[in-house]
């Protein structure tokens, strides 16, 4: 699609004035001409281009599912392993394992964990836009923009570390609150709430067509995934002695999502069936305007691509993100029943288990008679095992294009607000604070659902708990409809950074233990046809034929990391031989040991 082409040449002008950031340790250093900033409108608009930079890029947001509970991956995290193995001194601004900070944090970059120079850049612009000869609406405008990106910079923050110092100037060598220790949750939470409802109140109405800039609705779907948040952390995370908070923090999350749901400015795509409407909002360069909020978009002339395919085909290159078994479980029948409840779901094939399922399976994995484009020619592309571990391969992000997979060469826009979010935010919200109704069901769950060819339960509420559901999952929760709700939201934002936060604020790091685990093998030493074309994929051996056929992929489960569960039937296991373990001190991130060394007075998260 076409950027923005106007806000980044703003960007690339922006370079001559910046205000050069500090850390919260560093000597603070202006160098910007605060008339030719701060004297203009353009002046204006000019520095408000850099709070963009601050956003996730493409390849964060596709591959910030890298640590979640329903994937297996190449290797077991650092994170995850028992012991220290991941410490404070490997928890600064990347990871030695490569993408365990992409996928807690959702960003590989210290910004997006304990870096600060972004919010000196917030705080110096609200200081210094003050210049009276601008009228008030311009730069509420703009003030609102820079409380935006801050409050949403602080919510990163806060999920991350829990408390953290909250700073509204910026701040110089000789302040006080340089070393000075972290606030209250409650405190920078507060502060949140108050910067993003200003953002709501003050930033301008516009028409953006790319979905690349910030609007009140944006801000409003902002306000409604850090509420939702922070009302079922409070909730969950008891040992806060916040519970009795919680419900004004999901009264304003579905509230703020109702606010945008009203505006009546979007809805849900459903112009490409229930076949491919759901997967044509993450294959399509233009940003599909029905439901997307923002965008990060790409562009050709720019230079400015993703790797979305090569993350999701290469051998090599990134962590072979595999669904396991369990998470594929949840996704309903068409006819709106549990897959679980069908009698030998259990020992079903991937290419039985595939089959009358809820139709956004088929546009999140490869499976049917899915086809990839080879030049003009459309090939069989079944899940291909020099990629998956489990047999459930994503194809959310990545385009059909063989042409494409090696290289950053996606062009395909990544969403970063979508209406789909904001209807599950504000199901949520209302279910956990017991005041959902069929109405507010139907036109959320239930639309999400419709879109998704599911037949039944749309328009009435779930009145009984699903056991695989339950026992799997959700073992303290007896609500149908906080459960379901937790099953669509899973199944709906699938690969698009949410996972890893959601079972932090509800307090299931547990499921991080999970086993991996891949599809039914009925029988080794036979090969599988998993699209059912006549042509064999797969054959899981014990012993390696003396011949082997060409196309098919051979896997030895007499390995150490590749097994079949009874021997030489059952589910594939990965990497059941390495260890896992969740602990309570994992709800947070340490604080870096060369910020404590800096500044002891933040003290150390505990257990870590």
């Amino acid at each position: 699609m076409k950027l923005n082409h106007t806000r980044i040449n703003l960007r690339l002008l922006f370079v001559a004035f910046l205000v050069m950031a500090c850390d919260l340790e560093e000597l603070p250093i202006d160098t910007a001409d605060k008339v030719a900033v701060f004297g203009s409108e353009s002046g204006l608009e000019l520095y408000a281009t850099s709070f963009y930079d601050w956003m996730p890029t493409a390849n964060n947001i596709h591959q910030a599912d890298a640590i979640s509970d329903y994937s297996a991956r190449r290797n077991v995290p650092d994170f995850l392993r028992p012991g220290d193995v991941y410490s404070a001194r490997s928890s600064d601004n990347t990871s030695a394992s490569g993408y365990d900070l992409v996928a807690i944090g959702g960003m590989n970059d210290s910004e997006w964990n304990w870096g600060w120079r972004t919010l000196r850049n917030l705080n110096y612009f609200l200081v210094n836009n003050t210049n009276q000869n601008i009228s008030w609406d311009v730069r509420r405008h703009y003030n609102g923009l820079a409380r935006f990106f801050r409050a949403w910079f602080y919510f990163e923050k806060v999920k991350r570390y829990g408390d953290v110092p909250w700073i509204n100037k910026p701040l110089d060598v000789e302040d006080p609150k340089l070393y000075s220790g972290r606030d209250p949750r409650t405190l920078v939470m507060d502060s949140v709430m108050a910067d993003i409802d200003y953002a709501i109140a003050n930033i301008r109405e516009i028409n953006d067509p790319t979905r690349t800039l910030i609007t009140p609705e944006v801000a409003m779907a902002l306000k409604s995934r850090i509420a939702l948040f922070e009302g079922t952390f409070r909730k969950y995370h008891t040992e806060l002695g916040l519970t009795g908070t919680a419900n004004e923090w999901l009264s304003e999350a579905a509230a703020a999502a109702e606010a945008v749901m009203n505006t009546g400015k979007f809805s849900l795509y459903t112009g490409a069936g229930e076949d491919m409407s759901y997967r044509q909002l993450f294959i399509s360069d233009d940003p599909v305007q029905q439901e997307i909020m923002l965008c990060v978009a790409s562009s050709t002339d720019l230079n400015v691509r993703h790797s979305a395919n090569w993350y999701f085909t290469s051998a090599t290159t990134g962590i072979r993100f595999s669904f396991i078994r369990q998470f594929i479980n949840t996704y309903l029948k068409i006819d709106g029943t549990p897959f679980t409840d069908t009698p030998g779901y259990e020992t079903m094939t991937f290419m039985d288990e595939a089959k009358g399922r809820d139709k956004r399976l088929q546009q999140t994995i490869r499976m049917g008679d899915y086809k990839r484009i080879s030049g003009a020619a459309e090939v069989p592309a079944p899940p291909a095992f020099t990629y998956t571990y489990t047999g459930y391969h994503p194809i959310k992000w990545s385009v059909d294009n063989i042409s494409i997979d090696g290289g950053n060469n996606n062009t395909n826009a990544v969403s970063v607000f979508r209406y789909a979010e904001v209807l599950l935010n504000y199901a949520e919200a209302k279910a956990e604070l017991g005041t959902i109704t069929a109405e507010d069901w139907a036109k959320t769950v239930g639309a999400l659902r419709a879109r998704a060819g599911i037949t039944d339960g749309l328009t009435t509420l779930p009145s009984v708990m699903d056991p695989y559901l339950q026992s799997v999952y959700f073992p303290d929760i007896t609500d149908p409809v906080i459960a379901e709700v937790r099953r669509e939201r899973g199944i709906e934002l699938a690969i698009e950074g949410f996972r890893f936060y959601d079972v932090v604020r509800w307090k299931r790091g547990e499921l991080m233990e999970m086993e991996w685990r891949g599809f039914y093998v009925p029988q080794a030493d036979q090969p599988m046809d998993l699209n059912e074309d006549g042509i064999q994929d797969v054959f899981f051996y014990t012993t390696l034929p003396d011949v082997q056929e060409s196309g098919v992929t051979y896997i030895n489960i007499n390995s150490e990391a590749h097994k079949l569960a009874n021997g030489t039937s059952g589910e594939i296991t990965w990497l059941s031989n390495i260890p896992r373990e969740w602990t309570d001190k994992k709800y947070y991130y340490p604080i870096p040991e060369t910020h404590l060394l800096t500044n002891p007075e933040l003290g150390q998260n505990p257990g870590w």
